[in-house]
């Protein structure tokens, strides 16, 4: 049969994953080794049960974090970023360990904290290295994946413009296949992808194994056609994903669930009814009140500084909208010469002449929202969910933007989703405050406790300051 794979395929993504964990186990375990060494510390009994304490930790932690999907078509800062949160729980579970046992006191701190420092930055520096030896190769014509498009029309047309954008993915367009078009015509001028045949072209060609991957991309008007590949293309190897037209964009924020045997699309849902409503409560008071000893010197200066050099309330109590819609007032230090809190509320700008000297400093490090912490106690917030918005700006929004509202299906939240993917700040164009919602309803509908911790990692990380804070 007919074979167009070129280089390490399919036959290598299992070696290449077992490779990969074994790198990984060597690094968190031959690390420990490796600093009580350099560090002329005694090897003991107690560093071979923490040894293979962390390292089946790490197995198990990183698998449920998915650590070891596929890297084609995942991002290098999403997968160091998984590496930190799987560290973060092989870590937490050996305090743990070392808690219950009492035996903490055994090893010695100096390289427990180099080695909880460290181990991290090599797992990542893995990473980094593999990803450039992979993009080398790729560009080579090698560990390439052979892909074919259905359809020929703008969904079509916009999956081929990203494939082509993200080249690192090592993908290879053999063209488009559609009923509609003739063979040889190009859809995007200019570009040399062609249509090279119709919808049983493709199939036939599937099931000769010339494809690694297929995407159907026809609109949703062409359902019976879609269910029919669907259904050939199941008896072939080929991985196959259908893109959703533009039509169903606003279904993408939904989730399926089961009434006996009958399965429904959930469009709008409340994600905390039940269990993890309570996970969800758990974490925002144990996570807030550990951080509130953290912070509760920090905040005291602030509150002095902010009385010592401007006029006026230290806590600024601004109307939001929270859970449901009610009205909550959320709590932040003071930045401005003014206190806004009208109907109709300016946005804070760059160089904003409201803002006095330490308030800009404040909005710049965000330590202005640290009394939120506060709110999260209360239970009018919690540390991660959509940020909340002033109340005018709530209903100037949730005319323009659809599915807006749904932000207050849960709490708002002192970061999110979309602050950590540089959508925070000033949103001064309806297309800024699009992507910033849209994060926040991918968030909803994809919420979990690691999800929750990955992004108050990211924020310590990333998060407190940025361009677009001020």
């Amino acid at each position: 049969m007919a074979n167009q794979n070129k280089g390490l395929i399919r036959p290598y993504s299992s070696l290449m994953a077992a490779v990969f964990r074994g790198a990984d186990i060597l690094i968190v375990g031959g690390g420990l080794w490796a600093l009580t060494w350099l560090f002329i510390i005694p090897w003991s009994d107690f560093y071979t049960i923490a040894t293979f304490a962390a390292m089946i930790l790490f197995i198990l932690a990183s698998e449920i974090s998915g650590l070891y999907g596929s890297w084609r078509f995942s991002y290098l800062r999403q997968e160091i970023s998984q590496v930190f949160v799987t560290w973060f729980w092989v870590v937490f579970g050996l305090l743990i360990l070392a808690y219950a046992t009492k035996t903490s006191s055994i090893y010695s701190r100096r390289i427990l904290l180099t080695w909880i420092f460290i181990t991290p930055v090599l797992l990542s520096f893995l990473r980094i290295t593999i990803r450039k030896i992979l993009h080398k190769i790729r560009t080579r014509g090698r560990n390439t994946r052979t892909v074919a498009i259905i359809g020929a029309g703008e969904q079509a047309i916009q999956v081929a413009k990203e494939l082509e954008r993200l080249s690192w993915l090592g993908i290879n367009i053999v063209g488009y296949f559609d009923d509609d078009f003739s063979d040889g015509s190009q859809p995007l001028s200019g570009n040399k992808i062609k249509v090279i045949g119709n919808t049983m072209d493709v199939v036939n060609r599937a099931k000769n194994n010339e494809f690694d991957i297929i995407f159907i991309a026809l609109p949703m008007s062409y359902e019976t056609t879609i269910s029919s590949l669907v259904g050939q293309l199941s008896d072939t190897t080929a991985i196959t994903y259908i893109v959703p037209d533009l039509f169903i964009s606003g279904l993408l924020h939904t989730r399926w669930g089961y009434m006996g045997n009958i399965p429904f699309l959930s469009i709008h849902d409340r994600p905390f009814n039940d269990i993890d409503g309570w996970i969800k409560r758990a974490e925002d008071i144990i996570l807030a009140s550990l951080i509130m000893m953290c912070i509760a010197v920090p905040m005291l200066i602030i509150a002095i500084l902010i009385k010592l050099t401007s006029k006026g309330p230290v806590i600024f109590k601004q109307k939001r909208y929270g859970l449901s819609g009610n009205e909550i007032r959320i709590w932040k230090f003071r930045t401005m010469h003014v206190n806004e809190n009208d109907k109709d509320i300016k946005q804070v700008e760059k160089n904003d002449t409201r803002l006095t000297k330490l308030g800009k400093l404040l909005r710049k490090t965000s330590l202005d929202e640290l009394p939120q912490f506060i709110n999260v106690l209360q239970g009018k917030m919690s540390i991660v969910g959509p940020r909340p918005h002033a109340v005018a700006h709530n209903e100037q929004y949730r005319k323009e933007i659809f599915g807006y509202t749904l932000r207050h299906t849960i709490k708002p939240g002192i970061t999110g989703w979309a602050q950590i993917n540089g959508w925070r700040g000033e949103t001064d164009t309806l297309d800024k405050m699009e992507k910033r919602v849209e994060h926040d309803l991918w968030y909803i509908n994809n919420w979990s406790l690691l999800l929750d911790i990955k992004i108050i990692f990211l924020t310590i990380m990333y998060g407190f300051v940025g361009e677009n804070a001020y």
